[in-house]
């Protein structure tokens, strides 16, 4: 058996790879970018060839000068629950529609009209969002007829990455937990849920658990990769859960946020519990459960504001000059405050039709104030699900932040002052691609205990909060909550602005 194993990160805006081995190990990184597309108002799309491209890219960057057979597995993760349809024969039949995409309104109010809302929480965890699978494939049946009749096969976007690995089709579990029609119970599609959206079972290929090994790298893979065949592949893991491993959440309180193209919070549970507000998922740890959060926009919302506000490109010196004069801005940026729904939002509100917005502006506030203000909107929606928690009675043990959000010195000590809480970072931390990469060497034996992650943490940083900075900040964020209440109901107005200004065109 060879002494590596890779892992894949499908994220939002890139393919991350990273090596490792026994004893704390990190071999090598590499990372190819792909671009999130949004055609239209709330739609949100990739192109998953791409995907497979950057994986070919980041495998042969991995592996140069270095022998494949020395891998001794891959496991992917990724963006869940992505929706990715292929043709009989597995070609990709349009770009994926992603967990964040918006676009499914009024599928969404259909069928929280159709089903009984309590019933599917008792079965799913969850009532009727944006991210549920059902309203954004009945989104596809009524607007791409052609594209829903030549539809074989649905997954995930880590799952296609294993099907082109492996020539095998399958489906991780949270993806099917998060898909809003799985009994998360039984483990099971439920045969109603499936017929209130017009969908039968054989669409989804088989579902398993992150360690089962799905198949082998073919050969054809090995010849695009780099990799060598036969090389075993994992069902691979959701990327928040990958990433709650890697950040070593494995005990009752433990929290996580993510800094990432949309924003995670994992609060890691003994038991299988749900939550009206939040999402459930299995751990890659078994007997271990994750109640988490996501917001539709948060890195992605940054490098927004970079490339279609500013113009500039999205560099660390970029981001470095936008931290230095958000810096120079005091706690509540001077009264702006934003709303950061620019792609609807999923937890805790579930509102698919709320919009972006920014409240309080003055000829007084220049760029720093608005980069200010959108970091301080991403850490508001982290304090609403904290209040989301705490409110169920859950106590927080400690908090954990990762992903690159976490390099920004300002956003780590907004992150401790917003929440009033101490927080260790890991600047440099691979995230989800460690974690799949070590559930994969879990699956092969080439570690033996799950308590090993933590020899991979590296460096961590800590930002104690400011009692004044939080005194300020709790003014700020009331008036953030009140603001979405407030325009909640005229958001559904905007919506039906954008989507006649569509059709027109």
């Amino acid at each position: 058996m060879g002494r590596w194993v890779l892992g894949i990160d499908i994220g939002t805006t890139g393919v991350k790879g990273l090596l490792i081995g026994p004893g704390g190990e990190r071999v090598a990184e590499a990372m190819a970018s792909h671009d999130l597309r949004s055609p239209y108002p709330g739609w949100a799309e990739e192109d998953p060839v791409e995907w497979w491209q950057g994986v070919q890219t980041v495998c042969r960057q991995l592996l140069h000068g270095r022998d494949p057979r020395e891998i001794a597995a891959v496991g992917c993760s990724g963006m869940v629950p992505a929706l990715v349809l292929l043709d009989e024969a597995g070609q990709v039949l349009r770009p994926s529609i992603q967990q964040n995409d918006a676009r499914a309104v009024e599928e969404i109010e259909q069928l929280r009209r159709e089903l009984d809302q309590e019933r599917l929480f008792a079965i799913t965890g969850g009532y009727t969002n944006q991210q549920h699978v059902g309203p954004r494939l009945m989104w596809v049946q009524r607007h791409e007829p052609e594209v829903w009749r030549r539809t074989r096969w649905v997954m995930g976007s880590y799952d296609y990455i294993v099907y082109r690995l492996t020539g095998k089709r399958s489906l991780e579990i949270n993806w099917a937990v998060e898909s809003g029609l799985f009994n998360i119970h039984r483990q099971e599609w439920d045969e109603g849920l499936l017929r209130a959206s017009g969908l039968h079972p054989e669409l989804f290929p088989p579902v398993r658990f992150p360690t089962e090994v799905v198949g082998e790298v073919t050969p054809a893979a090995a010849e695009e990769t780099g990799l060598a065949p036969g090389i075993p592949v994992i069902a691979g893991s959701a990327d928040h859960v990958a990433s709650a491993l890697a950040a070593g959440l494995r005990e009752n309180g433990d929290l996580l946020i993510k800094f990432g193209g949309a924003g995670d919070i994992l609060y890691c549970l003994d038991r299988l519990e749900t939550h009206p507000q939040l999402y459930i998922d299995y751990h890659d740890i078994p007997g271990r459960y994750l109640l988490n959060g996501c917001m539709a926009a948060s890195g992605s919302l940054v490098k927004w504001f970079v490339t279609e506000v500013l113009g500039w490109e999205a560099s660390g010196e970029s981001y470095r000059r936008l931290d230095q004069a958000a810096a120079l801005v005091p706690p509540a940026s001077e009264g702006l405050i934003v709303l950061p729904y620019f792609l609807g939002e999923k937890t805790p509100i579930f509102d698919a039709q709320a919009r972006g917005i920014f409240f309080g502006l003055t000829l007084s506030h220049g760029r720093g104030h608005l980069f200010r203000a959108i970091l301080e909107a991403v850490i508001y929606g982290f304090q609403h699900h904290v209040e989301v928690l705490t409110a169920r009675g859950y106590t927080i043990r400690r908090v954990v932040a990762t992903d690159g959000g976490v390099r920004s010195g300002l956003w780590r000590q907004i992150a401790a002052d917003v929440l009033g809480m101490s927080i260790t970072s890991f600047p440099e931390h691979p995230g989800s691609a460690l974690g799949v990469a070590f559930v994969a060497g879990m699956a092969v034996g080439l570690f033996r205990d799950w308590a090993e992650i933590e020899a991979f943490a590296g460096q961590a940083l800590q930002n104690e909060p400011d009692p004044k900075a939080h005194t300020r900040y709790q003014e700020a964020y009331r008036l953030y909550r009140q603001l979405y209440e407030t325009l909640k109901p005229l958001f559904p107005r905007a919506v039906s602005l954008g989507q006649s200004a569509g059709a027109s065109l």
